[in-house]
């Protein structure tokens, strides 16, 4: 018996050391999530704070024919001679709301929303300091600035949806006629509310392409040659997740295709800078 609890011993001190080890690095990243669900409650309660500014400036804005995309959108086209670029208006459109809760309701969604915008960098700080030390040295230096380049990326791509996406796709659902007069648009506030909400976040994840590409290429999931190989395919597929993120018409779809292609060229370049033949 003493012969085979030597045997043993070792192999169950090290199963627990591994449990404790697992256990340890659950209980940080536990404290990881708890901080920025705090950053994201903080925001969200400043936004919730000012109804006025979040509703009527922010989230209605892109309705709203003094939307600052639409003045310099016809600005451009007075100085082009495009006369056509002064998108038309509809009349002041009136958004229902068929729930008798649904204005608190979005009221709290819309600040949770904010919240986590506004938070997106400390968030992601959070989820560098729980990786970081898993790297090597090496490492850590080639990714020097990593929680600013994905903060970038991600503001870039949510300010991209909202001021050029967002008023162009609102502008052409809302303005949209093909019965005449006899009937008129009163959408739900609801439909609204999802329409923003896709885009913005949407384009925001989906702008992270060049960081998923980094990792993937940085442990030989990918190579250059390889995505140069599908660039093809690549089209398709990022046809795709715009048809996805997107209201169904094709303006919104090329709208975000467009620059979605041109960070898949970056990755390319990216990708050809770590990627290592094996």
């Amino acid at each position: 018996m003493s012969y085979l609890f030597c045997t043993f011993a070792p192999c169950m001190a090290e199963e627990k050391e591994k449990e404790m080890s697992f256990l340890s690095h659950l209980e940080e990243l536990r404290w990881h999530l708890v901080r920025s669900v705090i950053a994201i409650v903080v925001f969200a309660g400043v936004a919730f704070s000012f109804p006025r500014i979040l509703f009527d400036v922010i989230i209605m804005g892109p309705s709203q024919e003094s939307f600052i995309s639409y003045k310099l959108l016809c600005k451009l086209g007075m100085m082009l001679d495009m006369p056509s670029l002064c998108l038309k208006q509809s009349q002041l459109v009136q958004f229902t709301n068929p729930q008798m809760a649904g204005q608190l309701t979005y009221h709290i969604w819309a600040s949770l929303i904010a919240g986590f915008i506004l938070a997106f960098p400390y968030v992601a700080w959070e989820v560098w300091r729980f990786v970081k030390p898993a790297l090597y040295q090496k490492e850590k230096k080639n990714i020097t600035g990593l929680v600013v380049f994905v903060s970038f990326l991600f503001f870039l791509g949510v300010s991209f949806a909202y001021f050029i996406i967002v008023p162009l796709t609102v502008n052409f659902l809302l303005t949209y006629d093909v019965m005449g007069s006899s009937v008129k648009n009163a959408p739900f506030l609801s439909s609204y509310f999802s329409t923003v909400l896709n885009l913005v976040l949407g384009t925001g994840v989906i702008f992270q392409m060049p960081i998923f590409i980094y990792f993937l290429a940085k442990i030989g999931v990918v190579s250059p040659k390889f995505l140069k190989r599908y660039r093809k395919h690549s089209i398709v597929v990022i046809m795709i997740l715009a048809a996805i993120i997107t209201p169904p018409d094709v303006v919104s779809q090329i709208l975000v295709a467009i620059p979605l292609l041109i960070l898949y060229e970056i990755s390319i370049v990216i990708a050809k800078r770590v990627y290592k033949e094996p």
